[in-house]
């Protein structure tokens, strides 16, 4: 079974829509009301059920994608809307764990850091997202912390701390450092890709701030699978 872009429908020509009212889009708002209930969970100790707010955090981020491209429903809004959700959560998800020291302090940097290194490269190269295609790289590394931060949840808990001896802690730390070192791999790559596009489009005459003359929908496969990923 396809999960990464599950749902594209090859061939077909997609219609991307200006209206905010698409079901993914109302997800994705949804979804993103779920991280102050993460942070109270954590605050209060409760790992258990902030485990399972992230579970269903990362199950709404792929269902609202599988939505938006199955049944035709992407939208100029959820372009913009559905990543800028997804790293907030994340940088929210990544303080609150470190704040509350249930993870070490490196952690939000490692991931802070990268997204505001890439979203001012952005604001300042392209007044806005550049529309660069999502690299393999950089799906591993959101499918790794939506798994890696869970299991680091869980091992705070009594049932898996003890689990095989501390196996389990030892095998969610290490999941967690492998992810992370693909976020600033994959951070990296999105930086050089947006710094060759600007270069490609003041080659050919293009002025990168005149969003209207470069940044046009493509409805197709290929962009209902980058859009809504």
């Amino acid at each position: 079974m396809r999960l990464i872009g599950a749902g594209t429908r090859e061939g077909f020509e997609y219609t991307v829509r200006t209206t905010f009212w698409t079901v993914p889009n109302v997800i994705t708002v949804l979804r993103f009301l779920l991280v102050p209930v993460f942070v109270w969970f954590v605050s209060e100790s409760e790992y258990m059920h902030a485990f399972w707010v992230l579970v269903a955090l990362g199950a709404t981020d792929w269902i609202d994608g599988f939505v938006a491209r199955f049944f035709n429903q992407l939208s100029t809004v959820g372009r913009w809307l559905d990543p800028l959700a997804d790293r907030l959560a994340m940088v929210i998800v990544t303080l609150s764990l470190v704040y509350f020291q249930v993870l070490p302090g490196w952690l939000f940097w490692v991931i802070f850091v990268p997204d505001l290194v890439l979203f001012l490269n952005a604001a300042l190269l392209f007044v806005g997202t550049p529309h660069l295609p999502v690299s393999a790289m950089g799906k591993v590394r959101t499918a790794g912390l939506m798994v890696a931060l869970p299991l680091m949840l869980l091992a705070r808990t009594e049932r898996f701390a003890a689990h095989l001896d501390g196996l389990f802690p030892l095998v969610a730390e290490s999941l967690l450092i492998a992810a992370c070192v693909m976020h600033v791999i994959a951070s990296v790559d999105y930086f050089v890709q947006a710094h060759a596009k600007f270069r490609r489009l003041r080659r050919h005459g293009i002025n990168p701030w005149d969003r209207k003359s470069w940044a046009q929908p493509r409805p197709s496969a290929e962009t209902a699978e980058v859009s809504a990923t």
